[in-house]
């Protein structure tokens, strides 16, 4: 038996759930996706488990093991996982296998696997008489995923645009003065965001105004923890690399993307040097081609997600070029009503309401005195 969509509240909220859980393993399980699952006896959750890292047990495996560990006999019982359970031999066995042999009776599904090679569990769970559920939350459990389906489409990294801005949209006052606009707390969760992705992007602007380190400062670390590198997209590369903290203090993990003709530059030499990479993309200052260099990110260093912290002008262009997959806007409750102040998105001219590009929000949250917007293009 298999029903589409056939939500309750109930249905829902465990659901709910198994999303959460899920995106407590983004970041590590790349490039697997997000899963997260939870076993229900009635009205209860008797056992959590999401896919913590690429290559470990995936999110069915782990709830069956957190259930036995428990002494919970998931005999009989309900399984809501957020996408349809694998049905192929990878690093792990198949999920579904686990599932019949566990005795569960019906499995409630967030959505169905894109991935050809892995799908077929449905089908594969309905063989052995298990109720299925397909839909519950469907739209929340594909945006969960929708790292992975990049990865599947394009050469690109997931790509996540950091701003936080004022009431009136200023990320900055009108001196440029690298100082704090959003709370403690939220620039606490940016730093978990630094955390997750192999590289920090910013413009030039932003480099040669703010210094920035662009490395994660979370107060605990793994010990295995790897720094992201610093990436900065400018046409005009540092005379003095000694001048910058990124370049005194990791240069090997840096890199520049620029122009052609700056890349054959004596000062593309100096940072060559000190281990810097400069990296030559097509277009022109201003108008560089960034896909190029992001796909190098991807292929050449491993990086899965970036988090792009640039001013106005350079995440327009992210935008523009379709390479905003994501953006985490920071909302803090303060006005500046200046008119020359930085805006957080910039660099379009005589636009009407029927030009803009919308995001549907996909998450909201509280940090601090400030409201964290999730949001997708749609």
């Amino acid at each position: 038996m298999c029903s589409w969509k056939a939500n309750s509240s109930r249905d829902e909220q465990f659901m709910a759930e198994a999303i959460d859980l899920a995106y407590q393993g983004r970041g590590t399980t790349a490039p697997n996706p997000c899963v997260g699952a939870v076993l229900v006896d009635g009205d209860q959750i008797v056992a959590r488990g999401w896919h913590t890292r690429y290559g470990q047990l995936h999110a069915e495996r782990e709830c069956l093991a957190h259930a036995s560990k428990k002494g919970v006999d998931p005999t009989g019982l309900t399984m809501f996982v957020t996408l349809e359970p694998c049905n192929h031999h990878g690093k792990t066995p198949p999920c579904t296998e686990a599932i019949i042999e566990a005795g569960i009776t019906k499995v409630v599904i967030g959505t169905r696997d894109p991935n050809p090679v892995a799908a077929g569990g449905v089908e594969k769970l309905q063989s052995h008489g298990i109720e299925i559920v397909v839909g519950v939350l469907e739209q929340q459990c594909k945006d969960l995923i929708a790292d992975f389906l990049l990865w599947q489409d394009s050469h690109s990294p997931f790509n996540i645009i950091k701003m936080a801005a004022t009431l009136d949209g200023k990320i900055a006052s009108s001196a440029k003065k690298p100082e704090p606009v959003s709370s403690p707390e939220s620039f606490a969760r940016v730093h978990d965001l630094r955390g997750m992705v192999g590289a920090v992007v910013v413009g030039g602007t932003t480099f040669y105004a703010d210094n920035p380190s662009l490395n994660c400062r979370m107060e605990q670390l793994p010990p295995d923890f790897i720094q992201p590198f610093g990436v900065v997209v400018t046409s005009r590369l540092p005379e003095d690399p000694a001048a910058h903290t990124l370049l005194r203090k990791r240069p090997e993990r840096t890199i520049f993307m620029t122009t052609e003709i700056a890349a054959h530059s004596e000062a593309a030499d100096r940072l060559r040097s000190r281990g810097t990479s400069v990296w030559p993309l097509p277009g022109h200052p201003g108008g560089l081609t960034l896909s190029c260099g992001f796909e190098r990110l991807r292929y050449e260093k491993g990086c899965h997600y970036t988090l792009c912290e640039g001013g106005g002008r350079f995440s327009m262009a992210l935008i523009q070029q379709g390479l905003a997959d994501e953006i985490v806007h920071f909302v803090t409750p303060r006005i500046l009503g200046d008119n020359t102040a930085p805006a957080a998105y910039s660099g379009r001219k005589s636009i009407s309401m029927a030009d803009s590009v919308d995001f549907r929000i996909i998450k909201t949250k509280t940090t601090g005195s400030d409201i964290m917007l999730t949001l997708r293009t749609k």
